[in-house]
């Protein structure tokens, strides 16, 4: 059920491991990398290495040929941050060098493995994350300063909503404790693929999965707590603050009353896509989506939090279960508040937003998005002539200003990532 480093040096040929070996039969990593990166130190090394197993399973009638075929195939790909065109990212993969893998037992108690090279996973096809979808995941961002400082915004927040979405999928949680490390050991290992500021950010993917295997329905008997991490630019097409076509959805809904809606389970975006990509075809950048009981009240767009403006008001549809409670969200609504404007949290009718002054989106992906107009059963509503509005301007421009250090802190929302901090015990 663990998720083990490759070795760390010399690449050795697969074989099944010894009777005496601790290494779990399904879960690997595919690939054994050379080395290490340089920016790790010979302790770390060592630590990896000693963690590994000989070699991944495999079949043993395999032919050596077949085996260089296979290793072939999942072999990952490393661009060197040196590589990157900081000026033409966008929000895409661009796999790392290292991240973070730590294991758990159905008995609860987690193994902080550390830091590894960046690879692909091998586990049984019995894994319960594969079968019945037993995984939740987070989404953060580290910014660099213009003191080549790196923070990360809020980490506290996304480990207690991992927590909660673990106890949904019956999971044990990560401790906060090893999330926010695991978080900022991962930036660490990557400085070097932390964008120029006001570039873009880091993209950080804290992932939670059952990865062993089991047949019949149950939580899974081990899981795997892992975080990778991207470089990433502006979310939509057309660059950061580009208002936004949103359609309005009637017959298919995100989520219901009594669902999990309000977790951030691997389970809940895939069926999204049919929807969207319909839309997308039809000119549109997503798609929002109105409530599963009475279908006329706005709740997400299909991967952010939704805000509407009329005069002073800022209102925001509420939390009771369906809807995810984004960090960027509560970030918003507390900086709105302190900046003098009248916030409220309830239903929000698709009528009412038709009528607005403004609209916008936020999360940690998308940032602050202004939508440019909203389609609802053949009508269209046109906010701030198509351009960006003066709300999501000013919210936008607080909450990128706090996150790239350009205006204080005075909330202590974010934690500077200590020089080396990956190389810590």
């Amino acid at each position: 059920a663990a998720l083990t480093p490759t070795p760390a040096r010399a690449r050795r040929p697969f074989r099944a491991r010894s009777a005496r070996s601790n290494a779990p039969r399904h879960m690997s990593l595919v690939r054994p990398r050379a080395a290490l990166t340089p920016s790790l130190s010979a302790t770390t090394t060592k630590s990896c290495r000693d963690r590994a197993p000989s070699g991944a399973v495999r079949p043993s009638g395999a032919s050596s040929s077949r085996r260089a075929a296979v290793r072939a195939r999942g072999a990952v790909k490393i661009t060197p941050a040196s590589d990157i065109n900081w000026s033409t990212l966008g929000f895409g993969l661009t796999p790392t060098s290292h991240m973070y893998v730590a294991t758990c037992e159905r008995d609860g108690e987690w193994h902080d493995g550390g830091v590894v090279p960046y690879d692909n996973l091998s586990l049984s096809p019995a894994a319960a994350v594969l079968n019945y979808g037993q995984g939740v995941f987070e989404g953060m961002k580290a910014f660099r300063t213009v003191d080549e400082e790196l923070l990360v915004f809020r980490p506290e927040q996304n480990a207690a909503r991992c927590e909660e979405g673990a106890g949904r999928m019956s999971m044990p949680p990560v401790p906060r404790e090893l999330f926010q490390k695991a978080v900022l050991q991962t930036v660490s290992a990557n400085r070097d693929y932390v964008p120029p500021v006001g570039m873009g950010a880091l993209y950080l993917r804290p992932l939670l999965i059952g990865t062993g295997a089991i047949l019949g329905l149950a939580p899974a008997p081990s899981y795997t707590f892992l975080v990778y991490c991207s470089p990433v630019a502006s979310y939509f097409k057309g660059g950061q603050l580009t208002p936004i076509d949103l359609t309005v959805e009637e017959a298919y809904h995100r989520a219901a009353p009594g669902g999990s809606g309000s977790t951030k389970c691997i389970g809940n975006y895939s069926p999204v896509l049919k929807v969207q990509l319909q839309a997308k075809k039809e000119g549109f950048a997503d798609v929002m989506y109105l409530d599963a009981k009475e279908n006329k009240y706005v709740e997400e767009v299909s991967s952010c939090n939704f805000f509407c403006v009329k005069g002073k008001t800022i209102s925001t549809p509420a939390l009771q279960g369906t809807i995810l409670p984004g960090i960027t969200r509560k970030s918003i609504v507390e900086l709105a508040r302190s900046r003098g404007y009248t916030v409220e949290e309830r239903n929000v009718s698709i009528d009412e937003v038709m009528q607005a002054d403004e609209c916008f989106c936020c999360g940690t992906a998308v940032v602050v998005a202004p939508v440019g107009s909203v389609t609802y059963q053949g009508k269209k509503a046109l906010f701030c002539d198509g351009k960006v509005g003066p709300v999501g301007q000013e919210m936008y421009d607080q909450l990128t200003g706090i996150q790239q250090g350009r205006i204080p802190d005075e909330r202590g929302w974010n934690v500077k990532v200590p020089n080396d901090y990956h190389l810590a015990k």
